[in-house]
């Protein structure tokens, strides 16, 4: 039961109780070594990617820029809820305070935006290289790259502010048991008393219109794309313009796809399992997937990794 005391019609809640993914202890030992696999991995790609493009100095392009800040926000995206649910496992200890669940939905809102928005640049930023290419130091300029990050991120942190107060002003007088491993505005909504139809209408239409705009937007940039990569009259050139290309692609699809599903399907389609999968699906599968996508489908990536290799290499032998 919600631990607190009623005032003025409101409960003041302590702590919530978050969903373990078993009651077994062998299968919990489980999945806290299928997590902590997973959260290495992901910490090691990202990382690698950053330091990858920082130690290159032939990477220090717009397109790299974008994907260093893509790279930090996965780091700060899967950070936010894997290692709490691998105590949970560890410890059995389900709870999680009040201030820590305000802190999940602000960190996991702000990292899904600026996801949002980053993938968005990026798909700028290929259009501008292939279709402008004599323009492309004009256009996006070291200022115009930093103004756009910076905005991202801003204009992120404004919107989760705006969207965390609106769901703990919510009067939460239900069982305090939260039906995901992390706290998760739709299931916060499910435990509140209150009338959420306001707070789902705003995540219907801010889901609608962010999520209309990006995808029109990116498939607009990659419709001029093709057709520019079409007139390019070498095989090799053509196929060197998608591979720059397809990693953002398929990070972009895996990304929005899954996010949407998550936040803007109707509650008959809400089922624990479900629930639970497509929580996996956005917010734990991209931080891991991203890097390994970007580093199977874009050579210079795997080619500044193997210099890096090497040069860790040599120092180990020396």
């Amino acid at each position: 039961m919600i631990e607190g005391t009623r005032m003025a019609n409101k409960s003041t809640v302590r702590e919530f109780h978050l969903m373990g993914f078993s009651d077994d202890h062998d299968v919990q030992c489980l999945h806290f070594v299928m997590f902590l696999f997973i959260y290495l991995l992901a910490l090691t790609g990202n990382v690698l990617i950053m330091l990858v493009v920082i130690l290159n100095h032939h990477l220090h392009t717009p397109m790299y820029f974008f994907l260093v800040n893509l790279s930090l926000t996965d780091i700060c995206y899967i950070t936010t809820t894997v290692p709490k649910s691998m105590a949970v496992s560890l410890t059995d200890n389900k709870i999680i305070t009040f201030p820590g669940c305000v802190a999940q939905v602000f960190l996991i809102v702000t990292c899904t935006g600026s996801e949002v928005a980053l993938l968005t640049f990026m798909a700028y930023d290929r259009y501008v290289a292939i279709c402008h290419p004599l323009q492309y130091s004009l256009i996006l300029n070291w200022d115009t790259c930093n103004q756009m990050a910076v905005s991202s991120w801003v204009s992120c942190l404004l919107y989760s502010s705006l969207q965390t107060v609106i769901t703990f002003q919510l009067n939460l007088c239900g069982p305090n048991m939260i039906g995901q491993f992390f706290c998760d505005i739709p299931q916060l909504q499910k435990i509140s008393c209150s009338d959420t139809k306001v707070n789902e209408i705003l995540n219907w239409i801010f889901g609608l219109l962010v999520g209309s705009f990006c995808i029109g937007f990116i498939f607009a940039s990659y419709g001029y794309i093709i057709s520019a990569v079409l007139k390019i009259p070498s095989v090799e050139g053509r196929s060197k313009a998608f591979s720059t290309c397809s990693p953002h692609l398929t990070v972009f699809s895996l990304f929005i796809s899954t996010a949407l599903f998550s936040y803007m399907r109707p509650k008959s389609l809400s089922f624990p399992t479900i629930d639970l999968l497509s929580a996996v699906s956005y917010a734990v599968l991209p931080p891991v997937l991203n890097p390994i996508i970007y580093s199977l489908r874009n050579k210079d990536i795997q080619a500044a990794l193997w210099t890096l290799v090497s040069k860790i290499k040599k120092s180990f032998l020396t």
